[in-house]
């Protein structure tokens, strides 16, 4: 029996990290800027073709013929999608068009809250991770974190935080600015910083510099009734050996057990309480940054997401749709 190992990548959108750990399980890649110029032959090794989310929006005349051709020939079209449940800027009827028109054959998201759940026959959920090739710890050891006196900072952030100028930042913006108030009055040294600009390796030197490393917020979560998805940060930083604390998301509980491996707060008096109590028990925040970084290795890399979605096609083909696991 021919054996699938080929994808065809039809939009250049697909995550670097992602792409390069399905190559890794010994997929080939046929990759084309354009859906026309892509090497469709031998189709009976095809796994899967790949297209961005928002061309049955731009284009969707492009994806129907190209959902018809591949149909018939047994293949499946899918897609990932990192901006649910905002789809910020995106027109509401546009997306409900999209809902009904089933243009997908497999629908991957990082967040299963929103009401348009129908995109395509199958759905999975499919978190962002961390990119282990990039966010790790970079000859640092754990033991060598447990030391005091290396951090610089009590608390960090950094990430985009232009409110003025991006209406899905403002939140985050006037966020870091009511909390930078509280830490000064506590004498809590902390640095909340944009991030256009930085290098890598500044993010892993503040982050292992930062007893605490905050997240709030997300552009996805504008305009939407709670915040869902978790931002790859929340994978990067335990990667890198970082003590996360993480604003409430519901997806959370999907990859973490609170207590155990992650640590979150419930808006800015909670977030002020568990800072204060994590600065004052730097061993225990240590131990769960440990326990977080063991979880995240194991479970939230591109290399498990890869799996994940290499798995979700074979099953496609085994005739396993609706939402998968």
């Amino acid at each position: 029996m021919t054996v699938r190992d080929v994808l065809l990548i039809a939009h250049g959108s697909l995550h670097p990290a992602l792409r390069r750990e399905l190559a890794a399980r010994g997929l080939e890649l046929r990759e084309s800027r354009r859906w026309q110029d892509a090497d469709r032959s031998q189709p009976e090794r095809i796994l899967g073709a790949y297209t961005w989310f928002y061309e049955g929006l731009r284009h969707p005349l492009t994806i129907w013929g190209m959902h018809r051709f591949l149909r018939r020939q047994g293949i499946p079209l899918f897609v990932w999608n990192q901006d649910a449940p905002h789809y910020l800027n995106r027109a509401g009827w546009r997306l409900d068009w999209l809902d009904r028109a089933h243009l997908y054959d497999l629908y991957a998201t990082h967040s299963l809250v929103d009401a348009r759940r129908d995109f395509a026959d199958s759905t999975l959920y499919l978190a962002n991770a961390a990119d282990t090739a990039r966010y790790h710890l970079h000859g640092i050891t754990l033991e060598s974190l447990r030391d005091p006196s290396r951090y610089e900072h009590d608390v960090s952030f950094f990430g985009a935080m232009d409110g003025r100028r991006y209406k899905e930042m403002q939140a985050r913006q006037e966020f870091f600015a009511a909390l930078g108030e509280r830490l000064v009055a506590r004498g809590i040294r902390f640095l909340f910083r944009e991030s256009a600009g930085m290098n890598v390796e500044e993010q892993v030197t503040l982050i292992q510099t930062s007893r605490i490393n905050l997240n709030f917020g997300a552009s996805c979560d504008y305009g939407a009734p709670v915040a869902s998805g978790l931002p790859e940060r929340c994978y990067g930083i335990p990667a890198c050996g970082g003590f996360l604390l993480c604003d409430k998301r519901t997806h959370a509980r999907d990859d973490f057990t609170p207590g155990e491996n992650w640590a979150e707060f419930d808006g800015l008096d909670d977030c002020v309480a568990q800072i204060e109590f994590r600065l004052a028990n730097f061993a225990a925040t240590r131990d769960l940054a440990e326990r977080c970084h063991a979880h995240v290795m194991a479970q939230h890399t591109y290399a498990r997401r890869a799996a994940t979605l290499h798995t979700a096609l074979l099953d496609w083909h085994d005739g396993k749709r609706g939402r998968l696991q």
